[in-house]
């Protein structure tokens, strides 16, 4: 799910490498002096306590030990990671399962070499007044959406495991604005807001929100944050990205062992983030960062890949029916050896 800035306002990264400049083609292989490899991860949005694990591995040099120089850049919006992945101008970005799922049917040459979060944080959030804590409380409220399709199609299929007649909820679309939107009471509840941030983010600003998540009222489970990679250069950048997931594993380790350190980490690389908020949404995604007992770190279920995919075709959202090519389990550790 796209995220949406709620209660701050964060500046577009300046977008200061070469490889942006007109007329620049893919990436090139170098060497810095030092014998690390240049490596470039685009973030999906702002930094914040999902991306906790690779502030870890950076401040812990696992990149460094894995032999890669990382820069870690941060977007204009959303829409761009993709976007520079499958031009050349990224070694990896961060983004969303159903982001890159339509990427690839609008014929971009991306997939997806791991899951960072391996679960939905897109969630139905209320607060008190109504307090919405089953589905079926939407009937005769208005929900605000960033007026993205598949947050339209996550509530449609909501309200029909409901036997809620759609015609009596509102759908508002307030873009940027969700929780400002729920605030002001201008909507009942917001489908948008990720329950691990904009939901810690309102109970500590003592809001008393209601969360009812995506996965638990019908919508078919799917990971929030993928590594998403250029698909044309995966044979020869593999070695590259195994040894940066391979980090990024032991930045998860890391975290799990000592979530203060961490989030410090992320902390001191980005000063303007509120603490309080960056440590209380750690502790509660920490169990997403983590894989199926028995499966690497950043393991992606083809069933679940399958059906997701299958859910957006039948809804308009995508063209093909499948998630053939749209992600490999190859580059995790351990896998494809």
């Amino acid at each position: 799910m796209k995220r949406r800035l709620t209660f701050a306002v964060v500046a577009a990264a300046v977008l200061v490498c070469a490889g942006f400049l007109a007329g620049c083609g893919a990436k090139k292989e170098q060497t810095e002096p030092s014998g690390l490899t240049p490596f470039e991860l685009m973030l999906d949005y702002f930094p914040n306590a999902d991306h906790a694990a690779i502030y870890a591995a950076q401040s812990q040099g696992y990149f460094k030990q894995a032999g890669l120089d990382v820069k870690i850049r941060k977007p204009s919006d959303p829409s761009v990671p993709i976007k520079q992945v499958a031009a050349g101008r990224m070694d990896l970005a961060i983004s969303y399962e159903p982001e890159l799922l339509r990427a690839r049917d609008d014929g971009l040459s991306v997939i997806s070499v791991g899951a960072l979060v391996q679960q939905p944080l897109t969630s139905i959030i209320s607060l008190d007044k109504p307090a919405i804590t089953r589905p079926e409380q939407l009937k005769g409220q208005t929900v605000g959406t960033a007026g993205i399709d598949y947050q339209s199609a996550y509530l449609k299929t909501i309200l029909a495991r409901a036997n809620v007649d759609p015609s009596t909820v509102k759908e508002r679309n307030v873009g940027f604005n969700l929780v400002p939107a729920l605030v002001s009471h201008k909507v009942n509840a917001i489908l948008g807001g990720y329950w691990n941030y904009e939901g810690v983010q309102l109970r500590l600003d003592k809001k008393h929100p209601h969360i009812l998540r995506l996965e638990q009222v019908g919508v078919p489970d799917y990971d929030e944050l993928v590594l998403v990679a250029n698909a044309d250069g995966l044979e020869q950048n593999g070695d590259k990205l195994r040894r940066f997931i391979g980090a990024l594993a032991r930045g998860v380790k890391f975290l799990k062992r000592d979530q203060n350190a961490a989030v410090d980490a992320l902390l001191k690389a980005n000063p303007d983030l509120d603490p309080q908020l960056q440590r209380a949404s750690v502790r509660v995604t920490l169990p997403a960062f983590l894989p199926p007992a028995g499966k690497p770190f950043g393991w992606q279920d083809p069933a679940q890949w399958g059906a997701f995919a299958t859910w957006m075709n039948q809804n308009g959202i995508l063209k093909k029916d499948n998630a053939t090519g749209a992600f490999t389990n190859q580059l995790l550790p351990g896998e494809g050896l």
